[in-house]
């Protein structure tokens, strides 16, 4: 298996999901990770159930979904003799990851290594008002405005039911990092980066961003709708929900032929402007269309339009797809999914 960052080493001091996260990818690239919890262990450890052993100890599957094949060692950063420990540690790190309250990891450990990248993940970042603020996903998802955008229309707001504003910091954090290897490499210097999950959680809002800025408005809830296409939902079918995604003319004309879909006189469907101008009766004669077909005739009959069952987290599992791509792994006897990176020569 090809593993690029083979020899780099990590420390981890972050916690909770984003931070450990960005060294998941790292680790799953082939770096070494080793990770420094406090005493009393990483919060995350008790967020369950369910919960599994690792190393003799319990804890929460939530957890291992980041931290399974680090190497961790517990140090109290308050103790003298730990913090100099730690010390050490950073010194002779490539990488050093933290997420504590801004100025805090300074305190303790600049000036860093000249040769290190240190990534700092905070939660509002350096400046401004917040500055100081610590924050958990949900509250990102409902200050950021994404939960503002998430639910029905209908119905109160939501939370994307993963902690997605956690997830792509740390993915932001560690392509962040790649870059200052890749300039380490180049130029031979360390770098110093920050993030933070308001930052990410505001880029994260991309084209609903895009279309507030330009338009004025503010965006709405929308169920499992698109605000620039029609249709792009999920439908009831016969036997639970079926997504409909047309992201084209080409593909409304395949799912007009495949369901006999019938245009009325005085609208415009063939383009997406006017779809989406007539969006209620669009979208009511494709629900009618599917209602009392199975997901499996559905996806049979629109071959060449992207549509798929809404399944449950299991079912996503078992699919023979994840199968065949070998999504399920296990690391310390904990079953877990693979990293989605496939490195071919």
């Amino acid at each position: 298996m090809f593993r690029p960052l083979e020899g780099v080493r990590v420390l981890d001091l972050s916690r909770v999901l984003a931070g450990p996260y960005a060294a998941k990818l790292l680790q799953d690239l082939g770096a070494e990770v080793l990770r420094v919890e406090a005493p009393w262990g990483d919060d995350t450890r008790g967020w369950g159930p369910p919960f599994t052993e690792v190393d003799g100890d319990e804890v929460a599957a939530y957890w291992t979904s980041v931290n399974l094949g680090k190497q961790v060692i517990r140090r109290n950063l308050r103790n003298e003799e730990d913090l100099q420990d730690v010390r050490r540690l950073v010194a002779n790190a490539d990488v050093i990851l933290e997420n504590f309250r801004p100025g805090r990891a300074d305190a303790w450990f600049a000036p860093w290594p000249e040769q290190a990248v240190v990534c700092s993940i905070t939660a509002y970042g350096n400046d401004g008002p917040r500055r100081d603020e610590g924050g958990y996903d949900l509250a990102m998802q409902a200050r950021s405005g994404l939960m503002g955008i998430t639910g029905d229309a209908e119905g109160g707001p939501a939370k994307v039911g993963v902690a997605v504003i956690d997830v792509v910091t740390g993915l932001h954090a560690g392509a962040a990092v790649l870059a200052a290897l890749f300039r380490r490499e180049r130029e031979g210097v360390g770098s110093r980066l920050t993030l933070s999950l308001w930052d990410c959680a505001l880029d994260l809002l991309i084209n609903q961003a895009q279309n507030a800025l330009v338009g004025g408005t503010n965006p709405e809830r929308m169920g499992t709708a698109h605000p620039n296409l029609v249709p792009y939902r999920a439908f009831p079918a016969a036997d639970g929900d079926v997504a409909i995604a047309v992201g084209s003319d080409a593909q409304w004309g395949k799912l007009v032929a495949a369901l006999d879909l019938k245009t009325p006189e005085d609208a415009d469907w063939a383009t997406n402007p006017g779809r989406v101008t007539d969006r209620a009766r669009v979208e009511a004669s494709v629900a009618t269309a599917v209602k009392h077909l199975s997901r499996a005739e559905v996806e049979a009959r629109l071959a060449g339009v992207p549509c798929a069952p809404v399944n449950r987290v299991l079912e996503a599992l078992e699919d023979p797809q994840s199968k065949a791509t070998g999504a399920g792994i296990e690391t310390d006897g904990v079953p877990h999914v693979a990293s989605p990176h496939r490195f071919h020569a």
